[in-house]
């Protein structure tokens, strides 16, 4: 496997971080590339910095896009945007650093954050003893967070490349529908499964900030506890039922399919904490409408990705792999339409 970073572009980045941070010196000392990133690159810094206000040995993360991508996911500068706007709200997420719109210095644009211990990988944590001794707690505290997540509404001057659709759910169908629709094949289950959520009009009416990607794999976590939530380049403007669906979602539980929220906790201690602290209440059965959506969403996604190694941008057996996942997604949906219509709906 090649260097993540040639000696040239080391030395670029040396430069460009001293001028940024105002530093005498800086010095890359190990440079490796991270775990995990399907659709984004990352890479773990080791960092001297001489002088100036950041002085000091630190840890950090280059996240730059993938040499292919998918067309939902946010460009570097937008998410290094929200990431600030999540820090400054008290949202537990990697301290933000710089970022560089210019390709021209690695290639690509990219930022910089600061690097957060812990462990993301799902099947882990639905393994992991203080993950499975704090359940509830930390399906409540998860609850919470989202709940700050939701606090940020439009209008919201420092993205202002967000845009509050009218009618949310019908966007997000919209989207997905191109995205099938591009990929020129037949999904007949999925078609069927956004149609019922078109004619069920599940929402709650409100729009506000939405992570669109807040579940297992992206929550990083320490000792049990939440230490910080990544992965910002889906978020969007839109009904904040949208992110509890996919944390609920059968597809993010690892296999522990009996801890509802996440694999990682029971369902009613996030929910409930949820509305305690944004105030609103959760209707349960629009809920499980948003978590078929997600196991649509997800379905659809893992179709884009599984395409990315099929059409030769980006030859990956892990991109390859994942059209695997999509027959049991399918198998998901008719048991999510058979629950929901046996409810009535």
């Amino acid at each position: 496997m090649s260097e993540p970073l040639t000696a040239e572009e080391r030395a670029r980045l040396e430069g460009w971080l001293a001028r940024t941070l105002e530093a005498t010196a800086v010095r890359i000392e190990a440079v490796r590339r991270l775990a995990g990133g399907a659709i984004q690159d990352n890479l773990g810094l080791s960092v001297a910095i001489e002088g100036g206000p950041r002085a000091g040995r630190h840890e950090l993360v280059l996240r730059r896009d993938a040499p292919s991508t998918v067309a939902v996911s946010r460009p570097r500068l937008e998410e290094f945007a929200l990431l600030r706007l999540a820090h400054r709200a008290g949202v537990p997420v990697p301290e933000p650093w710089s970022v560089h719109a210019d390709p021209g210095l690695l290639g690509k644009p990219f930022y910089l954050m600061a690097r957060v211990e812990g462990e993301a990988r799902g099947a882990r944590l639905v393994k992991d003893p203080a993950v499975l001794a704090r359940g509830p707690e930390l399906a409540a505290e998860l609850g919470r967070v989202l709940a700050r997540i939701h606090a940020l509404r439009p209008p919201l001057p420092e993205l202002p490349f967000l845009s509050a659709p009218a009618d949310p759910l019908a966007a997000r169908i919209a989207e997905l529908r191109a995205h099938l629709d591009g990929l020129g094949e037949a999904q007949p289950v999925l078609e069927w499964g956004l149609r019922r959520l078109e004619r069920a009009r599940p929402g709650s009416g409100e729009i506000t900030l939405v992570h669109a990607d807040f579940r297992t794999g992206n929550l990083m976590l320490r000792d049990g506890r939440l230490v910080a939530v990544l992965d910002w380049e889906f978020a969007c403007l839109a009904d904040p039922l949208e992110d509890l669906g996919w944390m609920l979602a059968k597809c993010w539980r690892f296999g522990a399919v009996e801890r509802e929220c996440g694999g990682l906790g029971p369902r009613e201690p996030f929910l409930e904490a949820y509305e305690a602290a944004s105030g609103r209440r959760v209707d349960r059965r629009a809920v499980r409408w948003f978590e078929l959506l997600a196991t649509l969403r997800w379905a659809v996604v893992a179709l884009l990705q599984a395409d990315r190694h099929r059409s030769g941008r980006e030859r990956s057996l892990e991109l390859a792999l994942t059209a695997h996942l999509v027959p049991q997604l399918e198998a998901d949906v008719l048991d999510y339409l058979a629950v929901l219509e046996g409810e009535g709906g």
